[in-house]
């Protein structure tokens, strides 16, 4: 016959094994200091930079752009960062490369920006560097009495280049047009400059 119930020996109750808990406690002491030195050395932050080439008047939103992790350190303060893009985005008031981080400098929440849009034609042929969202300077010699032209000076300088616009026909007549962005105190000098004959040059800005 089977033994029966009552006369079943007395259960063995596993014994606890306080070193089980230790082993278990010093491996999750170990993964959460591997964690903590991983975001101590990971101190990049999100910034954005600029997908293709921004020109003045340019307005901008977080999907127009392409968020890099980089590590700036104290500057971070000089870049638009994540979450930093209102919903009505951001206008570009200063002209940033392709690639480039974004400065807090270049951009404004004013829907309103300073310059005005003109065509300007280069009596001399521009520098194959010369391109939408290059800086150049706009330099003019005023024709004088006699049909000669005094030296010329700078008249507009660090102008945001809009296009290039290309010639047509077949005879070139030397120069090429350019369309700039021109801030609008400085616009009135230049439609002075072009209705008086002026030779008007665009040149790459200095120091750039």
């Amino acid at each position: 016959m089977d033994p029966s119930p009552a006369s079943a020996g007395p259960r063995v109750r596993p014994r606890f094994d306080p070193r089980f808990a230790v082993g278990v406690a010093l491996i999750l002491v170990s993964i959460v200091g591997v964690w903590l030195v991983v975001q101590a050395a990971d101190r990049s932050t999100p910034v954005y930079l600029a997908r293709t080439t921004l020109s003045v008047g340019d307005v901008v939103r977080g999907g127009d752009l392409t968020l890099a992790h980089v590590r700036l350190g104290e500057v971070d303060t000089r870049y638009v960062t994540d979450g930093g893009i209102p919903d009505d985005g951001l206008v570009v008031t200063r002209t940033v490369l392709k690639g480039e981080l974004v400065p807090q400098s270049a951009v404004a929440t004013d829907a309103t920006v300073n310059v005005s849009p003109l065509v300007l034609g280069s009596t001399s042929t521009l520098p194959e560097s010369v391109e939408a969202g290059s800086l150049i300077d706009v330099w003019s010699a005023q024709v004088q009495e006699d049909g000669t032209f005094a030296p010329p000076v700078v008249l507009v300088a660090g102008a945001s280049v809009v296009r290039v616009i290309e010639q047509q026909g077949l005879v070139a007549a030397g120069g090429q047009d350019v369309e700039v962005l021109v801030p609008k105190g400085k616009v009135a000098s230049v439609l002075a400059a072009l209705a008086a004959g002026d030779a008007i040059s665009v040149v790459p800005a200095s120091g750039r």
